[in-house]
C-alpha cells in the first residue's frame, strides 16, 4: 500500500515538473514563426554556418532547414524546430531571455508566444460587432480571455497596437486579428508571432 502510493506521488511529481517545464518553455522557432526569437536564432545560425543571408525574423524553409541541419550535426533530435533544448545548444548553454517590449516598440510589456489568425466584419457569417458590444475593425483582437483578459492592451510586430475586444471560440495561444476587409484579413493568413502584452 505504501510503495503504491509513493509510487503514485512520484509520478504525480514527475508530471507537475513536465507539465511546468513546457509551460516555462522560453524560446520556440518553428515554421511560420515571426519576430526577435527567429531573428536572434537565425543570427546564431548565420555565425555558425548553418545559414546563410541575412536574419530576417520569418521563419521560412531555409531557416528550417538550417535548424534540422544543426540538429543532424549536434545529434538533436531532427524535426526543425528550435526550442529550449535545440537553442540551449546552439547558444552554448544559455536561456533565451526575450527583450524588453520597451526595447522593440516603444512600450514596456510581457513577450507571449500566440499563433495569430485573422477575421473581417465581411467575413462570411461574422457579426459587425465584437462579444464586448463595439465595433468588429483594424486595432481589435478576439481572444481566450483565461489567456489574454478582454480589454488588454496589445503590440503585434507588422500590425500595430490592439485591444482585446472579442472573443474568438478558441482556447490558449491564439489570437484573431481583425482587419477591416475580408482581403487584408485573406492576406494576414496564420502566422506564429510574439506579441507584447502591454497591460
Amino acid at each position: 500500500m505504501k510503495k503504491r502510493m509513493l509510487l503514485s506521488l512520484v509520478v504525480t511529481l514527475m508530471l507537475v515538473c513536465f507539465c511546468s517545464a513546457a509551460l516555462a518553455a522560453s524560446i520556440l522557432v518553428k515554421d511560420g514563426s515571426r519576430g526577435h526569437a527567429v531573428k536572434h536564432v537565425q543570427t546564431l545560425l548565420i555565425e555558425q554556418g548553418y545559414l546563410s543571408g541575412e536574419a530576417d525574423g520569418v521563419c521560412g524553409p531555409q531557416t528550417v532547414a538550417a535548424i534540422k541541419e544543426f540538429q543532424e550535426a549536434k545529434g538533436l533530435e531532427v524535426d526543425g524546430i528550435c526550442g529550449d533544448g535545440t537553442y540551449s545548444v546552439l547558444s552554448g548553454g544559455r536561456t533565451y531571455e526575450p527583450p524588453a517590449a520597451e526595447s522593440q516598440v516603444g512600450h514596456s510589456g510581457t513577450v507571449l508566444y500566440v499563433t495569430a489568425t485573422a477575421y473581417s466584419s465581411q467575413d462570411p457569417g461574422n457579426s459587425p460587432h465584437t462579444s464586448m458590444g463595439t465595433q468588429v475593425r483594424r486595432g481589435v483582437i478576439a481572444v481566450d480571455p483565461v489567456v489574454i483578459p478582454l480589454g488588454t492592451r496589445v503590440f503585434i510586430p507588422g500590425y500595430g497596437e490592439a485591444v482585446a475586444e472579442d472573443t474568438g471560440g478558441f482556447h490558449g495561444n491564439h489570437i484573431d486579428v481583425a482587419f477591416d476587409t475580408h482581403g487584408e484579413a485573406l492576406a494576414f493568413g496564420r502566422q506564429n508571432l510574439e506579441i507584447y502584452i502591454l497591460d
